[in-house]
């Protein structure tokens, strides 16, 4: 008889693609999964260890899943991702609960560890980090159903001070077009109306398989298959960007208006100790760019605030930027000093304290922006896709093309007639809330 699993995905979208690949090969041979800790016979913990919080998170699931372990809950306690390749010998020695351990490009052996797990054998199991992506695996989509990601590569070339992800996912592979459109293919066979396509980097897809940016032709490709209505591109670096994919966006239908470019700092003293490759006047040459050329176009960024070095002068130079940007999706994080990158050996690390004054400067500014841009919003009719039905109430909550699910706000939709998640419809705009909108169907709009 199969084992029930209890699966815990942590950390990024990118990360779950895994967790989904994993669930997909285990389904395949036999097993069932719980979502019930008490009904659980194997644990398997995919973590992630990009910044301080999200290792945090990591270790204490893991130790959590463990005393489930000591106490006979659960028979075998397995750990993946980035925390299992980064921290594999700590982990051996600090928690023995742990039955065994798959590095990141190992996730392809999940079913066999299982099997060994069972038998009583202890499998570490690591591979070569510069190994090509995995393909071709029917994935058990965890999102709800109507939206997905596709993940187009692997690893990363860019080598940010800060980062730590090239040593544990690796230099940068691009998945084969081909195979990433037979995968988008099974997704919208499934009922997947959303396509998000996340990376490393997606702007760079391409050039190490065919010597050339290849995005705008898979986008094309893509937006070819019956079935998919969004298809929603995140993690562009803004150096990256070129006319062939700005013209792409702008003349297949299918591509959300919404581009992710994790922007990082607009310093460019702190762009350079960052290891980042443009400066504010390219950034902002791109930004207007982009606005002229794609005049709906919702544009998100990721800041960092307190890097090392950071002075005064750096912060207001970063608060001026956001007031004259005018994002319309902005977040920060406080810098994270990790172990093994050379910003965590740099001179002038900021005090925690200033990091969080400056963090909540930034996010007062850009507060102002985004209330100020949901006003503008109301009596406007926009496309939004159904994400389930409020509880006990005749409303909706839906997302518009610039929302990506889980990090930008909601529409909340007031109608007594029955919706079903994925549904895409029109929606007028008639009132708002902090960062989230709400509004009625067209159709059934009054004056």
């Amino acid at each position: 008889m199969k084992k029930k699993i209890l699966f815990v995905s942590l950390g990024c979208d990118k990360n779950l693609v895994d967790s989904e690949m994993m669930l997909g090969l285990l389904a395949k041979s036999g097993y069932e999964f719980t979502d019930d800790e008490q009904d659980a016979d194997v644990v398997v913990v995919n973590t992630c260890c990009f910044i301080n919080d999200a290792k945090e998170e990591s270790i204490n699931t893991i130790l959590e899943m463990a005393e489930l372990k000591k106490s006979g809950a659960v028979e075998a306690l397995i750990v993946t991702g980035c925390l299992a390749q980064r921290y594999r010998e700590e982990i051996q020695r600090e928690i023995p609960e742990v039955d065994a351990i798959l590095g990141t490009m190992a996730i392809d052996e999940i079913v066999k560890t299982l099997e060994e797990v069972g038998q009583g054998i202890k499998n570490n199991c690591y591979k070569n980090l510069d190994r090509k992506p995995l393909t071709g695996v029917d994935r058990v989509v965890t999102t709800g159903g109507h939206y997905a990601y596709l993940k187009i590569a692997e690893g990363c070339d860019k080598r940010c001070t800060y980062c730590i992800i090239p040593r544990v996912r690796g230099s940068y592979r691009s998945v084969p077009m081909e195979s990433l459109v037979q995968e988008a293919e099974r997704l919208a066979d499934q009922g997947i109306r959303e396509l998000i396509l996340v990376a490393q980097e997606t702007t760079l897809y391409g050039m190490d398989l065919y010597g050339q940016k290849a995005l705008p032709e898979l986008l094309r490709r893509l937006c070819a298959i019956s079935g998919l209505y969004w298809i929603r591109i995140l993690y562009c670096y803004p150096e990256e960007i070129d006319e062939a994919l700005i013209k792409t966006i702008r003349q297949e239908k299918k591509i959300c208006h919404y581009l992710d470019l994790p922007i990082q700092h607009a310093s460019d003293a702190i762009l350079r100790r960052m290891g980042r490759r443009t400066n504010r006047e390219q950034l902002e040459r791109t930004i207007a760019r982009l606005r002229e050329e794609i005049p709906d176009i919702c544009l998100r960024t990721t800041l960092i605030t307190g890097f090392p070095g950071e002075t005064q002068e750096d912060h207001e130079q970063l608060l001026d930027f956001i007031d004259r940007m005018e994002f319309d999706r902005l977040g920060v994080f406080t810098y994270s000093q990790e172990e093994d990158t050379s910003a965590a050996l740099m001179e002038d690390q900021i005090a925690e304290e200033v990091k969080q004054r400056r963090f909540a400067e930034l996010m007062e500014l850009q507060q102002e922006i985004a209330f100020a841009a949901a006003e503008d919003m109301v009596d406007s009719v926009v496309t939004a896709v159904i994400e389930g039905k409020v509880v006990d109430e005749d409303a909706y909550v839906a997302r518009t093309y610039k929302d990506a699910p889980g990090v930008d706000g909601l529409l909340f939709v007031n109608t007594g007639r029955e919706l079903m998640t994925g549904d895409f419809v029109r929606v007028r705009i008639n009132d708002v809330y902090e960062y989230d909108l709400m509004g009625v169907l067209e159709d059934e709009f009054t004056e």
